[in-house]
C-alpha cells in the first residue's frame, strides 16, 4: 500500500490535469498527437521501467539529498505513477469527451472561464469515469510486480517510510516462486495465500468502484 500510495500520487493528479487539457484546452490538432503519445508509456515494458527506476530516479533522490539507498518504495512508486499514467488520462478524458457540449455551451452564456467549464461543469459531470479510472490504476498498482521487484528491494519490512527498502506481496510472490520450493511445504502454500489477498483486495476495490461508478453516474440523452 505504501509503493500504490506513492503511485498514486503521481498517476492521480498529474492524469486528471492531462485528462483536462486534452479534452478542454488542447486543439484537435494537438489532442490527435498527444494522446497517442501519452499512451505509448503503457506499452513499455515494466522490466524497463524498474530497470529506469533502480538506475536513473534513485540516483536522482540521492542528488536531492534524500537519505535514499539503492532501494526504496518512493523510486518504484514515483516510475509506477508514470507508467499509470496512461490510464487514468486516457480513461478520463474519454469520461469527459461524452459530456455533451450544451453544458458547456450554457456555462459559457452565463459567463463562466474555460477554467471554471473544466472544473465545475466538466470533471463532476464525468466524476464516474474518473473514479473508474482512479480504481483502475490502483488495481494495477497493487498488481505490479516488476517494477517493485526490481527497485523496491528484496526485504520483508514493515515500515510507512517510503525512503525505506520493502518487499511488496507481488515482489513476494516472484521471488519465492523463482527457488526450489518443495510443494506442500509452508513457502510453497505462501504463494497461494498472498496471491489469494491480492485476489481479494483487487476484487473488493472493483466492487466499491462499480457502486460508485453506478452512484454518481451521471445519463444524458
Amino acid at each position: 500500500m505504501l509503493v500504490v500510495v506513492c503511485a498514486c500520487a503521481v498517476c492521480i493528479p498529474f492524469g486528471l490535469g492531462a485528462a483536462i487539457y486534452l479534452s478542454e484546452y488542447a486543439a484537435r490538432r494537438t489532442r490527435k498527437i498527444l494522446k497517442p503519445a501519452l499512451e505509448l508509456l503503457a506499452g513499455i515494458p515494466t522490466v524497463v521501467y524498474g530497470y529506469f527506476a533502480l538506475t536513473f530516479v534513485t540516483p536522482r533522490l540521492q542528488e536531492l539529498g534524500l537519505p535514499v539507498g539503492v532501494f526504496s518504495a518512493l523510486s518504484a512508486g514515483l516510475v509506477m505513477g508514470v507508467m499509470l499514467l496512461p490510464t487514468v488520462a486516457s480513461v478520463s478524458e474519454d469520461a469527459m469527451a461524452a459530456v455533451p457540449h450544451d453544458l458547456r455551451d450554457g456555462a459559457y452564456a452565463l459567463g463562466s472561464t474555460k477554467y471554471q467549464v473544466a472544473t465545475r461543469i466538466v470533471v463532476p459531470a464525468a466524476i464516474s469515469g474518473i473514479i473508474a479510472s482512479f480504481v483502475l490504476a490502483i488495481s494495477r498498482a497493487v498488481g505490479e510486480t516488476m517494477i517493485v521487484l526490481i527497485a523496491a528491494g528484496g526485504q520483508p519490512n514493515w515500515t510507512s517510510n517510503p525512503l525505506e527498502a520493502v518487499q511488496t506481496m507481488t515482489a513476494f510472490i516472484a521471488a519465492t516462486g523463482q527457488g526450489d520450493v518443495p510443494t506442500g511445504s509452508i513457502e510453497y502454500k505462501t504463494i497461494f495465500a498472498v496471491g489469494a489477498t491480492l485476489f481479494v483486495m483487487t476484487l473488493i476495490m472493483n466492487l466499491v468502484s462499480i457502486r460508485l461508478v453506478r452512484k454518481y453516474r451521471e445519463v444524458y440523452e
